[in-house]
């Protein structure tokens, strides 16, 4: 007789996502009739290490189509796993990484790898009658993070000319996560009226991640206009509203030359540390994620100690354990960019989480730009206590789906929700 929780169906599709390209969505249904269902992101600013999302070229979706990677799915993967038991998702995910054999997931590809791995956890929350972050962080899972939402866009995301890609709004002051994303749209709007008024009706179209895209050059432009969008919006920057960037430095570093550029100059690493230093001192910032190169290990770590906020590595880790295992030794960063996607599957990201806690490294769990409804990383963040989630502005509904199933996490656990505010941020040590 068939276990409730053995898995009796699984099925890919393509479907798309908030930039109109094609990724994979995955369903598993278990014997018990508990189901699961998960869609991969897709990012544009990648990191070199990261797992290869299969895509399949050609003329069809402008050569990114994911037929490929839904077929493995349909007749490598399926074939595999049917059968077995839904809560084995090590086993399982062993499974297709053994399956693949390749050290980055190119041959299945990690969007087809990911799409199941998410699925399995699903079903099998599911088919328990849990939802998945207590499925996946049992009893004392309970803190609804901080969302650093990213409102002034730049670099990749944006057809400006700042250098610096995101520019984050953080509501620390607030007592619930609900009070917190209030603050967030309300400083959000708040922003849309200054940037409409000083530059015009244009200045207010949104970027990838539900962020303003306004005609700007200088770094201290974007800040300033953070500044002035939270008072404007009655609240108080460096205790109601703190702020966060994301340098993504690897896209203006020229790797022949060694320098940065950035605000009209060419910055050695040096300089460039200390122009965030200088930014620090400025304004109410808790944390900057990839101030530098993805390979500069060395200067991960001497910007870490130097500037005393959270440093955060994306493009660094790649939520690669033996990446992060070189930056824990080495004192880079002290906090880890969680993205799913960039490793492909759900045990091995959960992995470097825990190494990461272990270590003390914070972790901040992240959406992609290329996002979708699915809201897998809102029940990561709670079931990880991870006190951190960075999922976009507060619009877009590709965006808001992970704030609004935030809303009901918060909702579902009542008195026991944990709001941390600016303990979060563990790293920070400056004064406000």
């Amino acid at each position: 007789m068939e276990d409730e929780f053995s898995i009796t169906h699984v099925k890919a599709r393509w479907v798309l996502d908030s930039r109109g390209n094609p990724t994979v969505e995955a369903e598993v249904r278990t014997f018990a009739g508990g189901y699961g269902s998960a869609i991969v992101p897709s990012g544009a600013s990648t990191g070199t290490h990261e797992a290869l999302e299969l895509r399949d070229g050609g003329k069809r979706f402008h050569g990114k189509g994911v037929s490929k990677a839904v077929e493995n799915v349909n007749k490598i993967i399926a074939p595999e796993i049917l059968g077995e038991d839904s809560r084995k998702q090590e086993e399982i995910d062993s499974k297709m990484i053994s399956l693949d054999g390749t050290p980055n997931k190119s041959r299945l590809g990690a969007n087809a790898i990911l799409s199941v791995s998410l699925a399995v956890a699903h079903a099998a929350a599911d088919t328990y009658g849990l939802p998945l972050f207590q499925y996946l962080g049992g009893a004392l899972a309970s803190t609804l993070p901080v969302p650093l939402m990213n409102i002034i866009n730049g670099g990749k995301h944006a057809g400006n000319e700042l250098k610096i890609q995101e520019f984050l709004i953080v509501p620390v002051g607030a007592s619930s996560f609900s009070e917190a994303l209030a603050i967030g749209s309300e400083v959000y709007h708040s922003l849309r009226g200054y940037l409409k008024e000083k530059y015009g009706v244009s200045a207010i179209n949104v970027g990838d991640e539900g962020g303003f895209a306004p005609p700007m050059s200088r770094t201290r432009e974007a800040l300033d206009a953070l500044i002035h969008a939270v008072k404007n919006a009655g609240y108080e920057p460096g205790r109601d509203v703190v702020l966060a960037l994301d340098a993504a430095a690897s896209e203006f570093y020229d790797e022949k030359r060694g320098v940065y550029a950035i605000d009209g100059a060419e910055l050695t690493r040096e300089k460039l540390i200390e122009f965030y230093e200088s930014l620090v001192e400025e304004y109410p910032i808790v944390s900057i994620e990839d101030p530098l190169y993805e390979e500069d290990f060395e200067g991960f770590a001497e910007v870490t100690r130097s500037l005393k906020i959270q440093v955060v590595g994306d493009d660094l880790f790649v939520t690669n354990v033996e990446r992060l295992r070189r930056g824990i030794e080495a004192g880079a960063a002290n906090a880890l960019l969680l993205k799913v996607n960039q490793i492909g599957t759900l045990t091995e990201a959960l992995s470097a989480a825990r190494m990461a806690l272990e270590n003390n490294y914070s972790v901040i769990v992240s959406h992609r730009s290329g996002e979708t409804e699915d809201v897998t990383i809102s029940h990561i963040a709670v079931a990880l206590n991870a006190g951190q989630i960075k999922t976009g502005a507060p619009a877009r509904s590709e965006r808001n789906a992970k704030y609004n199933e935030l809303l009901r996490i918060e909702e579902y656990l009542g008195g026991r929700a944990r709001y941390p505010g600016i303990k979060a941020f563990k790293a920070y040590k400056r004064t406000l």
